[in-house]
């Protein structure tokens, strides 16, 4: 039996993935790679063809733009890296989480990462959603039970969505 607290975090995810998949329409490779600032933040190919994302250990000042494809990563690094470790053995390193190369690629990746965190959720217990025990491993998770977890990536993922918005009006409006 699903928990009403699974039931309201999957509505509160569902809405935000309503407002990504609206953002996503019409989303190409090079729209998703612009620039809209000399100082941004992007996913680059390397030389062994990995899409790597640009990144500091500590926040940058100033804080530079985001491109869409830099945002998409972003979502797969902190989804990839909540659920390795709420649903699985543990995730990879950060380096390790790459973009996949193209914008529908990466919107299939998500798609599928938003699948199997929506699944995770409606199979927890209320229990679980009181424990610290899925999240102890996890970066961001220390001091946190499994629910307020969900509540910060539901929270995230409104956040991120609502940039990639902004970053395709700014491109529309350019």
């Amino acid at each position: 039996m699903t928990t009403k607290r699974a039931e309201l975090l999957v509505h509160q995810l569902d809405i935000a993935w309503a407002l990504f998949e609206y953002h996503l329409d019409g989303l190409d490779d090079e729209a998703a790679l612009w620039e809209p600032a000399r100082h941004t933040w992007n996913v680059r190919q390397g030389a062994d063809g990995r899409w790597v994302a640009d990144w500091a250990d500590s926040e940058p000042d100033p804080v530079p733009a985001m491109s869409a494809g830099w945002l998409m990563w972003h979502m797969g690094y902190w989804w990839t890296t909540t659920l390795g470790h709420c649903f699985g053995d543990g995730a990879p390193e950060r380096e390790e989480i790459v973009w996949p190369g193209s914008a529908t690629a990466a919107a299939e990746w998500l798609r599928g990462l938003k699948d199997a965190w929506r699944e995770g959720l409606l199979g927890l217990s209320d229990a679980e959603f009181d424990s610290a025990d899925r999240v102890a491993k996890l970066p961001w998770g220390q001091g946190q039970t499994m629910a307020s977890v969900a509540g910060w990536l539901n929270v995230e993922l409104t956040k991120n969505v609502a940039e990639l918005g902004y970053v395709r009006i700014l491109r529309g409006a350019g």
